[in-house]
């Protein structure tokens, strides 16, 4: 079982070629992808592409860096569309994608952690576990933690200390190793993926970001979490096999992913 933890499938950057780009994630072995969102405005997207795709399935939140299209009023929706679908078809697995990005420039740091807690809060009252988005942001985002409780998730693109990530692993959560990882020069995050508990681990691609090295500059799609898994294989020293039933089964408890729901190995087609 392989599954792409983190994939923006409602992305423009698919709106061209959405379907064969399912398909070849199925043709290179993907059982599932989570489909985080970034805003209200794609909401409906997201849920979309889960409702056409099997093995899709949705989480939803307020990115930081799409703030400046946000307002109060989005928590109130963010909960009204939270009550709404978690009695549908395909309820949330989590809430994300959410966090700090201390990375661009001019960044308002206190808006980004009022929404950032709101939403904490509103992950805990529906008792969902969160996507984080951590990007220059590590120990402030494990403050906010600390200071709201939640059930846990997964944190996106790893890339702190390994004390930063034995916090993160005491708080209940997974972290999330993409294509950064292939890259020989990241030796940071490589020593993570090898060194840390396999059982704080999941894979993702972040497409079509992120793109790993094979891809450099170029769009990244959820087929790539296949190569990706292998280089985990190779910097672990374990068998494809191994590495893959480990890193599977995190994101399936974490994020209480529904098995009956995942993509029917033995049929490529799709759900139209």
């Amino acid at each position: 079982m392989l599954i792409d933890s983190h994939c923006h499938l409602d992305a423009r950057e698919f709106d061209a070629d959405r379907d064969a780009v399912i398909v070849a994630a199925h043709a290179a072995g993907v059982s599932g992808i989570v489909i985080p969102s970034v805003e209200k405005n794609n909401f409906s997207a997201v849920r979309d592409c889960c409702r056409r795709y099997p093995g899709c399935f949705p989480a939803y939140g307020i990115h930081p860096l799409y703030l400046d299209r946000a307002s109060e009023d989005d928590f109130s929706t963010l909960r009204e569309w939270l009550r709404k679908e978690s009695i549908g078809a395909f309820p949330p697995l989590a809430l994300g994608e959410i966090g700090l990005d201390y990375f661009v420039p001019g960044f308002d740091a206190a808006r980004q952690e009022h929404f950032f807690i709101e939403q904490l809060k509103i992950a805990r009252e529906f008792d969902l576990p969160v996507l984080l988005h951590v990007r220059r942001s590590l120990d402030q985002v494990l403050k906010c933690l600390r200071r709201i409780g939640v059930r846990g998730g997964i944190a996106h693109a790893f890339n702190g200390s390994h004390q930063q990530a034995d916090e993160f692993i005491r708080l209940g959560f997974r972290l999330g190793f993409g294509g950064a990882m292939t890259y020989p020069g990241s030796t940071r995050i490589r020593k993570l993926a090898s060194t840390l508990p396999i059982n704080a681990i999941v894979l993702e691609t972040d497409a079509p970001d992120m793109a790993p090295c094979w891809l450099a500059g170029e769009r990244n799609t959820p087929a790539e979490v296949a190569r990706i898994a292998r280089t985990f294989s190779e910097l672990r020293g374990l068998s494809l096999a191994e590495a893959l039933a480990a890193t599977s089964a995190n994101v399936l408890e974490i994020l209480n992913l529904p098995l009956p729901g995942l993509m029917d190995q033995d049929s490529p087609g799709m759900a139209v």
